[in-house]
């Protein structure tokens, strides 16, 4: 596994990302999915949104992962999506915990 990311576990068609220095994130498939990156998903140039949020389910689920490197992870998604990837960075940055969420909000604030 990449030195910043100690496990990757996919639980309940989610996501759970363990990280070296003992953070836990749980990520919704569908707001990973939502948030993907790929060519097919945002505008290459403008990095205007393509994918509408509309067209993915609520149900979808993560169905396996397969690690890019020592930087990145790219899952395979129930709808049959697979050429996004997600640097370990981009995923720490959407974490939804209440702690990643204060320290965001002291970083706007500052």
């Amino acid at each position: 596994m990449a030195s910043n990311v100690a496990e990757i576990t996919i639980l309940d068609g989610g996501v759970v990302v363990e990280w070296a220095d003992g953070h836990r994130s749980e990520y919704e498939a569908r707001y990973l999915r939502l948030n993907c990156g790929c060519a097919e998903c945002v505008e290459e140039w403008s990095r205007r949104q393509l994918l509408d949020p509309a067209a993915v389910d609520a149900d979808l689920r993560a169905e396996d992962y397969l690690l890019v490197g020592q930087y990145a992870v790219q899952f395979l998604w129930s709808d049959a999506h697979f050429t996004g990837i997600y640097p370990f960075d981009l995923l720490r940055k959407l974490c939804m915990c209440e702690a990643c969420e204060a320290s965001r909000a002291d970083a706007e604030a500052s």
